[in-house]
């Protein structure tokens, strides 16, 4: 399942509305037209339940617990298995013959008096005076009345060693209950696959899908060729565990790029699938998703799937039915005529094939009217994959929020089963699996935020607050399927601060600044941790920056000591080393790094506004799009083009990408670059025009109706504005929109009114473009004339790395005097002799020289 490999080069974007880009196969297969999101991040239902006593996942349909009468656990338990299939599954247990009798049983008869459902997986479980009782509809059933019974012994009830009297009548509400292993990028480990299984089987999820996409024996190169020895055995121990767990192990194929359909490719597929039979394999799935050219051909695959149906899984006669998943498996490219092919798999396809689905886009929300429209097609109830918590189109995010987005209301008569397609980081993924597991046992009953909470103490008992603190913070994307995050912090701009709010703040920086070390120092899971590490580096460095953003706030506000603030202001600047180490492994997206982003922005607009008596040009990205408010709309403005802000959603008529420039000014000169490059992106307008206007309600037009360019450059007569904006006209184009560079007024050497020199000239402008979002490195002598009346200079760098030497000469070239800068926050008064020309030798960074007049 394609879920898009997404590179964002900028740190921190955004708020409640996103961004993201969508890179093609490289096979050529390009879903850049044909994906859509909705960027509204939704709340996340549900709420946090006092667990004092039990605590059981999946919740059971029916319990009841009578007080008034306990069980004594305290000496053991005498296990009758009366059908010899449960002792390796019942180690948690004390044995002892002399103790509680526990009774393990399964099979229709003895289930029926019981009451327990007919279903596969349904169990009672019940304790009183004699003993308790575990019985299953089926093997499977019985296991899992097993992994309540374990969780029983967890809970605080037991923490006497007693159990209250009480019924449990369970069963799960869908019949395929899972995860799919189907994203791109690392497989896991076989460690981690092991760990997983046991995990499915102890909280009652029945199907693991192996179809991990870049492993080329599923897929192409390879997929016709058997397993080489090593991953073949991995395989028989992955089915072996699979088996202890009451999992089906359902091995995929991933064929379709490249099958000819003809008899020599029906024989390698049958092959194939002959050898993962002699593996142990019962169970298989066949993937035409992510392809181009014949593969796609809905009538071929129907013809296929019946084919090694009547061939090939009935002529075993102990291989379940066949799972596909179609080409057209998201409703945002489906063609929803007769002649679709989902209808050609209703009209064609036998009727117990399970067909996937993954809603109305590749990464959506479960909702009654997405399956209305694939199971009116398909003529069968859909087998929903939920593409969540899988990252392979994000891969520098870590989601561990909870499992939202699923309709309560739904039945087996609407979904069949779901399963999830976890992230490539297994261990980091059971969170979210322990979402799924509850959700599809019992739905009506599924409680997100409950379950969150108590799947984080399931994984990290030992430090599940420091756990919590990390998975508040790292749930969302910034692009695509957005998830709620930090919803328990408030932040705020500059301009609305208040000492409360800042405190509040401030404390939840300096735990996320504590966090990682107490991970390290008390997480026992040792797979996790590893997972976990490379965002916890950078979660400390979070927590660490926020915290001094919010100090430095306070001597902003105090107004007095500029130089103080300045220090203070450069020491808590992201290096380009920091952001690109955030940027591998982002969290806090949603809130905290854009408080960071906003707040430092802010002061260093207001202070430069103080400094200066104007308003700066740290002009404003803005668009028609969800994300103008976020910080996104920096990369269009950081003179940086390998950087892009993008509109993370689908273009539309007259949407619009533009800048503010804060207040009126003389415009004589535009360059736009639109995309992601000049020479093949699709994601642009390729037909607009250039307006302008001064009060953001009266355009005018500038240029008009450019067709195909990528490059836009105007130049002329000077106009009065303070927006400037590209419009989209008349287009068949529906791809996202991106803009590497947005430049209004550019700076030139010519424009400056006065003469200078320094090794890069172009560069060095960004000292006197009356901007702190940028700088200038010097590392060879920069050289200035003096303009009429400037009585001195404001120099704001960074700690140099030598002290600059500052030289004062006059007309003739003499030198008059010279001095030495070596604090950030430097001021020069030039001599009382005429100076013409100032020299600046060393090496720092300098953000801006500022006249002070």
């Amino acid at each position: 399942m394609k879920t898009f490999d997404t590179k964002l080069l900028f740190a921190g974007m955004a708020c409640i509305f996103m961004c993201g880009n969508l890179m093609a196969q490289d096979d050529g297969f390009n879903l850049s037209a044909q994906r859509s999101e909705d960027q509204n991040v939704l709340r996340i239902p549900g709420e946090k339940k006092n667990h004092a006593e039990w605590v059981i996942n999946p919740t059971p349909h029916k319990i009841i617990f009578d007080k008034s009468g306990k069980l004594d656990i305290s000496t053991g338990l005498a296990l009758k298995d009366k059908q010899r299939k449960f002792s390796r599954d019942l180690d948690f247990i004390t044995s002892n013959a002399k103790g509680a009798k526990l009774t393990v049983d399964f099979g229709a008869k003895v289930s029926a008096k019981e009451g327990v459902k007919a279903v596969s997986g349904a169990y009672a479980l019940s304790i009183g005076k004699k003993g308790i009782s575990i019985i299953g509809y089926d093997e499977r059933g019985a296991f899992y009345g097993i992994q309540t019974l374990r969780q029983l012994l967890e809970s605080p009830m037991a923490k006497e060693k007693q159990l209250p009297y009480g019924e449990i009548n369970d069963y799960p509400d869908l019949a395929d209950r899972g995860v799919v292993e189907g994203f791109y990028g690392t497989p896991w480990s076989h460690e981690v696959r092991i760990s997983l299984i046991d995990f499915y089987g102890k909280f009652k999820m029945n199907s693991y899908l192996y179809g991990p996409k870049d492993d080329p024996y599923h897929s192409c190169p390879n997929w016709r060729l058997p397993y080489p020895e090593k991953e073949a055995e991995n395989i028989r121990e992955l089915i072996e565990a699979c088996r202890r767990n009451r999992v089906d192990f359902v091995w995929a194929i991933h064929p379709g790029q490249d099958i000819k359909w003809n008899e020599e490719d029906y024989k390698n597929l049958t092959n194939k699938f002959n050898w993962m039979y002699d593996l142990g394999v019962r169970h298989f799935a066949i993937f035409f998703d992510d392809i181009s050219g014949e593969g796609t051909n809905p009538n071929k695959q129907t013809e296929l799937l019946n084919r090694l149906t009547d061939d090939f899984v009935k002529a075993k006669g102990d291989v379940s039915p066949l799972i596909v998943c179609p080409t057209d498996y998201s409703r945002l490219w489906a063609n929803p005529t007769p002649q679709g092919s989902l209808a050609i798999y209703g009209k064609t396809l036998y009727p117990d094939i399970k067909v996937f689905w993954t809603g109305d886009v590749v990464c959506s929300d479960l909702t009654r009217e997405t399956l209305d429209f694939v199971n009116s097609r398909i003529q069968r109830p859909a087998f929903y994959w939920w593409n969540y918590p899988v990252t392979d189109y994000a891969r520098n995010y870590l989601l561990q929020g909870p499992s939202y987005g699923l309709d309560t209301s739904l039945t087996e008569n609407e979904v069949s089963g779901v399963v999830s397609n976890p992230m490539e980081h297994g261990e980091a993924s059971k969170l979210a699996l322990y979402g799924l597991a509850d959700y599809t046992w019992n739905i009506a009953a599924y409680n997100p935020l409950d379950n969150w909470e108590r799947g984080l103490n399931e994984l990290i008992p030992e430090v599940k607050d420091a756990y919590r603190t990390f998975a508040i913070h790292s749930c969302d994307t910034e692009t695509g399927y957005r998830r709620d995050e930090s919803w328990e912090t408030k932040t705020f701009r500059l301009s609305e601060w208040n000492d409360k709010d800042a405190e509040t703040l401030e404390k939840e920086f300096k735990k996320i600044e504590h966090t990682p070390s107490l991970l390290e120092a008390n997480c026992t899971n040792r797979l996790l941790l590893e997972e976990l590490r490379p965002w916890l580096v950078e979660f400390e460095k979070l927590g660490i920056r926020g915290k001094n953003a919010i100090e430095l706030a306070r001597i902003y506000r105090s107004g007095g000591n500029y130089a103080l603030f300045w220090e203070k202001y450069v020491e808590n600047l992201m290096t380009p080393e920091d952001r690109k180490a955030y940027e591998a492994h982002k969290s806090g997206t949603m809130k905290l790094q854009p408080f960071y982003e906003n707040a430092m922005d802010d002061m260093a607009f207001g202070f430069l506004e103080k400094l200066t008596g104007e308003i700066p040009k740290d002009y404003k990205g803005i668009s028609s799009f969800n994300n103008s408010g976020t910080i996104l709309t920096k990369l269009m403005l950081d003179h940086d083009t390998a950087t892009y802000y993008t509109s993370a959603m689908l273009q539309r008529p007259n949407d619009w990408i533009g800048v503010d420039l804060r207040t009126s000014r003389e415009v004589s000169e535009i360059s736009i670059l639109q995309g992601r490059n000049s020479v093949d992106d699709v994601d642009y307008f390729d037909h607009a025009l250039l307006e302008y206007s001064d009060n953001g309600k009266d355009w005018n037009t500038l240029m008009d109706g450019m067709k195909e360019q990528y490059i836009i450059h105007w130049k002329g007569e000077p106009v009065k504005a303070r927006y400037i904006r590209l419009r989209r006209l008349d287009s068949e184009r529906k791809n996202y929109a991106s803009v590497r560079s947005f430049d209004v007024n550019p700076l030139r050497p010519e424009t400056l009114g006065f003469h200078f020199t320094a090794d890069d000239i172009h560069k060095a402008m960004y000292m006197f473009d009356q901007s702190l979002g940028t700088s200038y490195v010097i590392n060879k002598p920069i050289s200035f004339d003096i303009p009429t009346g400037t009585k001195g200079y404001t120099i704001l760098m960074n700690k140099p790395a030598v002290p600059l030497t500052c030289r004062f000469f006059n007309s003739k070239g003499e030198m008059l005097s010279e001095t030495t800068l070596d604090k950030p926050f430097s001021i020069i008064e030039l001599p009382d002799k005429q100076v013409d020309k100032i020299s600046l030798e060393g090496s720092a960074e300098i953000y801006e020289i500022i006249p002070n007049k």
